[in-house]
């Protein structure tokens, strides 16, 4: 049986997952050292985001002990802060990468993942500020425009954030991670079936990875369709984790609408004096 930590672990993994992606772009495959926040490079060439629990845990610590010994490597610092947000250590992430931005100061892979560490910790209009000075005007980086517009997204200003990954996938037309996350604006919206379009057709495309089709299957299973959404999730998932993953929803989508029902019957309550 899973415990309350694994619970709660699970749930911070799915909305990271699926809110972050862009961000995460943003940052892995810039640059010729081939940086990425999706894998740990040289321990495993697993995903993070498919590991279980005790594996992240364990990628984490070994991810340490290199950052340990040299700092100042942005591949090793950008993967252990990537590591340490997935394993729930935000405020650890985020110092991580806030030591990295003082080195690497004008670094625009560094800058977008510090705007990514700033976005998860809530401080959204630095992240924006990172993220923006990491653009180049003249020449712009569809991965820093789709990340600016997930945290427009995440402080309520939609209509801007559209725009923007509009702007992405005319700079990356079909780009799958730009299409997942304006899926995922309308997500946030309560649109799940103009969301669903648009992750279909991210999760079509040839460089879809892991993280497009967990996307997918996370706003199938908000939908109630959760044999479907287990079949999704299971083509990068272990069964075990995928059907985790949707017994999550299930107990997430329960509790809401049990507070539906309890407002409800607020509502529907005589007013006493």
């Amino acid at each position: 049986m899973p415990t309350n930590r694994t619970m709660t672990l699970r749930g911070k993994r799915l909305i990271t997952t699926a809110l972050m992606l862009a961000l995460a772009a943003g940052v892995a495959g810039c640059g010729t050292d081939k940086m990425s926040t999706g894998s740990i490079g040289r321990t495993s060439g697993k995903p993070l985001d498919t590991m279980s629990a005790g594996e992240l845990h364990n990628a984490t610590a070994v991810l340490g002990q290199s950052y340990a010994k040299n700092p100042n490597d942005k591949r090793i610092a950008t993967n252990f802060a990537a590591a340490l947000q997935m394993d729930g250590d935000a405020d650890q992430s985020l110092a991580v990468m806030r030591k990295l931005a003082i080195v690497y100061p004008k670094d625009r892979d560094v800058l977008a993942a510090y705007g990514k560490a700033l976005a998860a910790n809530g401080q959204f209009e630095a992240a924006l500020d990172a993220v923006r000075r990491a653009q180049t005007p003249e020449y712009p980086d569809w991965k820093l425009v789709s990340a600016e517009a997930a945290i427009l997204d995440q402080i309520g200003q939609k209509d801007e954030a559209r725009q923007l990954y509009r702007k992405a996938l005319e700079l990356k037309p079909n780009e799958p991670s730009v299409l997942s996350n304006l899926g995922m604006s309308y997500v946030l919206e309560g649109d799940l079936r103009t969301a669903e379009t648009y992750m279909r057709s991210a999760a079509q495309q040839p460089g879809a990875d892991s993280r497009v089709r967990q996307n997918l299957a996370l706003v199938v299973g908000l939908q109630g369709r959760f044999d479907e959404a287990e079949k999704i999730a299971s083509q990068e998932l272990s069964p075990e984790q995928a059907q985790a993953n949707v017994a999550y929803l299930r107990q997430m989508l329960a509790q809401q609408n049990a507070w539906s029902q309890l407002k409800d019957q607020d509502k529907s309550k005589p007013a006493t004096n």
